[in-house]
């Protein structure tokens, strides 16, 4: 991993937000919940995000297994949190949302390794387990988004500000932290629980080598197969393709990697993005 266009997106983000570029979240300073993640939560042991019961859990769906890294059959989502040595913390927190084309996660190059690379540099990590073929569309956008709202719910008690809450991402992790800035206040990204009424929109997204297209000629097939399937419904694949859900009110966005030209230009248009070479 390339660390140098990171530690540029990352030094630039902060001090944009510092600045008071891109508005915290509405709902930033509610509690969504009488249970506490934080209360939960020890460094690097992983916590369930659905304590009440994963929604759609699969029953019997089989044991996840970690290989050389790499994660398999996700069923049980959760936050493992890496925080910064004592007095470095600097009140930003980021979700790690690791790639594997919605097939398995690379927990370790693109989850641990990222999240004590982030502690050095005074960040509070996250990193994220979410659902994947197994479950398909909903179900990993409705993961990142809770872990949001589960850290901005208990942004106090973490010593991180409701304001400087986003997300990193890799290939398809990189889909999936797009998607929460870009779909955050989707109706399937909810599900019903008082969680909900906290904001589960990132105050930014650092995308890296991330997958955006899912029609077309440029489409990641293998990420597009796994997360809905061979048939989507009408519309489902361009909802996704999230260089068409452009809007002004995305999160501020950073991209490392190449190849991302018509994302790239529909979120420059908006002036929601810097551009990091």
């Amino acid at each position: 991993m390339n660390k140098r266009p990171l530690l540029i997106a990352l030094t630039v983000m902060a001090a944009a937000l510092a600045a008071g570029a891109g508005p915290p979240a509405k709902g930033g300073h509610e509690r969504g919940t009488a249970w506490s993640f934080r209360d939960q939560a020890q460094p690097g042991s992983p916590v369930p995000i659905w304590p009440e019961g994963v929604p759609g859990a699969i029953k019997d769906g089989g044991p996840e297994t970690l290989t050389d890294g790499i994660l398999r059959n996700v069923h049980v989502p959760s936050l493992t949190p890496y925080l910064p040595p004592a007095g470095r913390a600097n009140g930003t927190a980021v979700i790690v949302c690791p790639g594997g084309g919605y097939t398995v996660l690379a927990i370790d190059k693109e989850g641990r390794a990222v999240a004590e690379w982030l502690n050095s540099l005074g960040i509070s990590a996250f990193v994220l387990k979410y659902r994947l073929k197994e479950y398909g569309h909903p179900a990993p956008l409705r993961d990142v988004l809770r872990a949001v709202r589960l850290l901005r719910s208990d942004a106090a008690t973490w010593g991180i500000r409701p304001d400087r809450i986003g997300v990193i991402g890799f290939s398809a992790g990189g889909h999936l932290a797009a998607s929460a800035a870009t779909l955050f206040d989707a109706p399937e990204g909810r599900t019903g629980a008082p969680l909900d009424r906290v904001s589960g929109r990132p105050d930014f997204a650092i995308l890296v080598y991330p997958v955006i297209v899912l029609t077309g000629p440029y489409a990641h097939n293998g990420s597009r197969r796994a997360l809905i399937g061979d048939a989507p419904a009408p519309g489902l694949a361009e909802s996704l393709s999230l260089e068409l859900a452009v809007r002004i009110n995305v999160a501020m966005l950073m991209i490392a990697t190449a190849g991302v030209s018509l994302y790239w230009r529909r979120l420059r248009r908006r002036g929601q993005l810097q551009k990091v070479s």
